[in-house]
């Protein structure tokens, strides 16, 4: 039985206005339902040039149940599995969710640390959520557009989606994407931990898996930092039989010679130890740098890892090492930038595993 949101004199609603980015208090029960599609083309949400950078805040959702009957799914107990060890994946396990809060009225729940810089400003942020609505349970759809945030120190609020939120049934998997603009909350509650509960994600076992998760992304003006380009982009695009390449365009963005640069990518349900995944970044047209790091295989580059530039420098809890079907990684783009850029591009391929695109995001320097 789902266990209700509580009560409005313990939360806010927070409804971000595509329009205008405004909050509006509402009734608990008055949350409009966004529309849905089962593809999103990938399109910029946000882009700046000036000085300051990306950060942002991850986790995921759901992990394995530690149990005698899960753990010979695979061969790798549950525990060593969320710590990383063995190619463990999500569709050997018993999935159940994530609970760090002491609110008995949210199933789900996880934190992660925005780590934003002392004197840095925030000036565009945003919420991304997803998951997968069938394994052993069967998730409403209804309840894709609408999460509980709570920012450091404060209680949680109801966020709702305001853009089309994309959801397929497809290979097995019922999934959804969802987006909403948190630039208000996150300038006035600054750096610290944030908790995410109530990602409308399924728990149980099947051939797919239980996956899902969330990341919050952040630009930031701070006047001693390099001028760079700061630029998202969004949609719902899926990698499986009958497509399993994608190139996202990302228009005109000027980059010196020797620059440096980091690309972001939330993904869900990419596997460990199912090779042939593969993310590259074209600076110039005809050109392509393949890109890996030591959380991030050449041939495994969607493997369930929140990271950046190779190593789990993200506060979180839990900060399970194999988040099991869910990745918010963060890439050096620097090999990639040493002629510069011009009109960039993302190449992301998927030879044998599923996956279901959800952002990008890119900090690069900027030509002066």
């Amino acid at each position: 039985m789902r266990i209700p949101v509580v009560p409005a004199v313990r939360r806010v609603l927070v409804c971000v206005l595509s329009c205008a980015a405004l909050s509006a208090v509402l009734p608990a029960d008055a949350a409009p339902r966004a529309k849905e599609q089962p593809r999103i083309p990938f399109t910029q949400r946000y882009h700046a040039v000036q000085h300051g950078g990306l950060i942002r805040a991850a986790n995921s959702a759901v992990t394995c149940r530690r149990s005698a009957a899960a753990d010979g799914a695979a061969g790798i107990p549950c525990s060593s599995a969320r710590r990383g060890e063995g190619a463990a994946a999500n569709h050997q396990y018993d999935m159940f969710y994530t609970d760090v809060d002491d609110d008995p009225n949210t199933y789900n729940s996880s934190r992660a640390e925005l780590a934003l810089p002392k004197q840095a400003r925030v000036t565009y942020a945003r919420l991304y959520w997803g998951g997968n609505l069938r394994v052993g349970e069967q998730k409403p759809p209804k309840d894709n557009g609408r999460v509980l945030v709570a920012e450091p120190g404060g209680a949680y609020k109801a966020v709702l989606a305001d853009s089309v939120i994309g959801h397929r049934t497809a290979n097995g998997a019922d999934a959804f994407h969802a987006t909403a603009d948190v630039t208000e909350l996150v300038r006035k509650s600054g750096p610290g931990m944030y908790t995410v509960a109530q990602v409308n994600v399924a728990m149980g076992r099947t051939a797919v898996g239980a996956w899902g998760g969330w990341t919050l992304v952040v630009a930031y003006a701070k006047e001693d930092a390099p001028l760079r380009h700061l630029a998202l982009w969004d949609g719902f695009e899926t990698l499986a039989e009958g497509r399993r390449s994608f190139r996202a365009d990302l228009g005109r963005m000027r980059v010196p010679v020797g620059g440096s640069g980091r690309l972001g990518t939330v993904t869900y349900d990419g596997d460990r130890g199912i090779t042939g995944d593969s993310l590259a970044f074209e600076p110039h047209p005809g050109r392509t740098v393949p890109l890996a790091d030591a959380a991030n295989a050449a041939g495994d580059a969607f493997n369930s890892t929140i990271a950046d530039s190779g190593e789990a420098r993200l506060r979180r809890e839990p900060d399970h090492p194999n988040t099991l079907g869910y990745d918010s990684d963060v890439v050096d783009l620097s090999p990639a930038l040493r002629h510069g850029a011009s009109e960039p591009a993302v190449r992301i391929g998927a030879a044998r595993d599923y996956l279901w695109l959800g952002a990008l995001f890119v900090e690069a320097d900027a030509r002066a």
